[in-house]
């Protein structure tokens, strides 16, 4: 199996909407500072959340993952890491 980096595979993503398994999100989730759950006790859907944004996306767990969901996990990405890179800017001011 080989290992692709998380932003190597957020690109990749960006320009693919299909062919996506839900450990593709879990990596990208994980390195995009964006948490994930199984809610009750391993349900059919993934719940994609990331503090301090408003959006909460769920995504089936089966196979293949529509582009829509595609879509909302990549808006969700996006809001966490402009408001990570907000706070990086915040953090490096005098």
């Amino acid at each position: 199996m080989v290992v692709v980096p998380a932003s190597s595979m957020l690109a990749k993503m960006r320009k693919h909407l299909w062919g996506w398994r839900i450990e593709d999100l879990q990596v990208v989730a994980g390195a995009s500072s964006v948490d994930w759950r199984r809610p009750g006790g391993g349900g059919s859907h993934v719940i994609f959340s990331a503090p301090g944004v408003r959006e909460i996306v769920s995504v089936p767990s089966r196979r293949p993952i529509k582009p829509v969901y595609i879509r909302r996990f990549l808006a969700l990405v996006d809001a966490a890491l402009e408001l990570k890179e907000g706070e990086d800017n915040d953090e490096s001011k005098p």
